[in-house]
């Protein structure tokens, strides 16, 4: 009767360390698939077409029909215009940041960071409002006086790149 108690020890034992394996498998691979997808770099062009395409597709829903078609078709045709110029703002924003990180610390290099950061933004900016001109160009005054009337804090907001 003492050989039952060692053989089912030893077995009880054999299945706790193999569910221990598994979990342990298990958590390095969660860990190592979130260290991945957050450490390979992801496409700028996705990024951009998350938030500001789709809020200015938001903006043509709420145009009449031939005017939405007008304004979605101005986009598709910018589309690669406000990508590259958005690129340009997070690029120029990543050398801010480095400009502050380095050692030693060179405020002249900061300086000429923030400024191609600013003319990064002013060129982001024309090219969004060449995009609504060119839209708003060849709407109906209808349409117009929609994208007029569009609501202040959302007009007035500017997208950010």
């Amino acid at each position: 009767m003492s050989v039952f108690p060692q053989v089912e020890s030893r077995t009880h034992a054999h299945w706790l360390l193999l569910g221990s394996l598994a979990l342990n498998l298990f958590f390095v691979g969660a860990a190592g698939a979130v260290a991945y997808r957050y450490s390979s770099p992801v496409p700028l062009t996705t990024v951009s077409r998350i938030d500001l395409i789709g809020r200015l597709s938001h903006l043509a829903d709420t145009l009449p029909p031939g005017d939405a078609d007008v304004m979605r078709a101005q986009l598709r045709a910018d589309e690669e215009k406000i990508v590259v110029a958005r690129a340009d703002v997070r690029l120029s924003r990543d050398d801010v940041r480095r400009s502050l990180r380095a050692e030693p610390f060179d405020a002249d290099a900061m300086r000429k960071a923030m400024t191609a950061n600013h003319a990064a933004h002013e060129r982001f900016d024309q090219v969004i409002h060449d995009m609504l001109a060119s839209a708003a160009s060849k709407m109906s005054v209808v349409g117009r006086t929609k994208l007029a009337d569009w609501p202040a804090q959302v007009a007035n907001a500017r997208p950010m790149p």
